[in-house]
């Protein structure tokens, strides 16, 4: 079986599941028992990582205070998923990575859901480039190749500039202009070949 893990899913208008309208995702896992995604492109209504990390009791007991860096202050907090959506995924470039805690989904790309990250991030330490998605989309054995049969999802190489730097407003865009596709000439009928 080849592996998707590391590309995108993006989705077409066959997908029949108005939560997934639109929707870029990353896969992180995929294999013969099924596969596991972030949404990417959906960000929370009034939602950023400093409001998570406020309501997350981070902080040393110490007489130093930890000062979120600016760049985060207005860092979009993704609804990565319908699947257990008060659990945190940090997915993040690999110059960050903590055995046991982090799991190296390509050569680029990890993958930490436990709150070193967050501390690391938080105190300036933590890597070049991250997302902090609420949830997860998750597929049993076999129902992903079934969604990509029926043309609910188009797949789309990794690419770190549309996970990590474009705006959420973009990326279904982008994604389907990697695929040399655009909104207007995506069918809402497709075939298999």
């Amino acid at each position: 079986m080849d592996t998707l893990k590391g590309q995108f899913l993006v989705a077409t208008p066959d997908i029949g599941d108005e939560r997934f309208a639109e929707a870029v995702i990353y896969l992180v896992a995929h294999g013969e028992d099924g596969a596991m995604g972030l949404v990417v492109n959906q960000p929370m209504d009034d939602m950023h990582l400093s409001d998570v990390l406020a309501e997350i009791d981070l902080e040393d007991d110490g007489d130093d205070a930890i000062r979120i860096p600016e760049r985060l202050l207005h860092q979009s907090v993704f609804k990565g998923g319908p699947v257990d959506s008060s659990r945190g995924f940090v997915l993040h470039t690999s110059d960050y990575f903590r055995d046991g805690n982090s799991f190296a989904v390509d050569g680029d790309v990890c993958l930490t859901a436990t709150l070193d990250v967050l501390r690391a991030m938080m105190s300036g330490k933590g890597p070049d480039a991250s997302l902090l998605a609420l949830g997860y989309c998750e597929w049993s054995a076999g129902q992903l190749e079934n969604e990509l049969r029926t043309n609910g999802w188009l797949t789309a190489a990794p690419s770190k500039e549309l996970l990590f730097s474009l705006p959420a407003s973009k990326k279904y865009e982008a994604a389907l202009a990697a695929l040399g596709v655009t909104r207007a000439t995506l069918s809402p009928v497709a075939g298999n070949a």
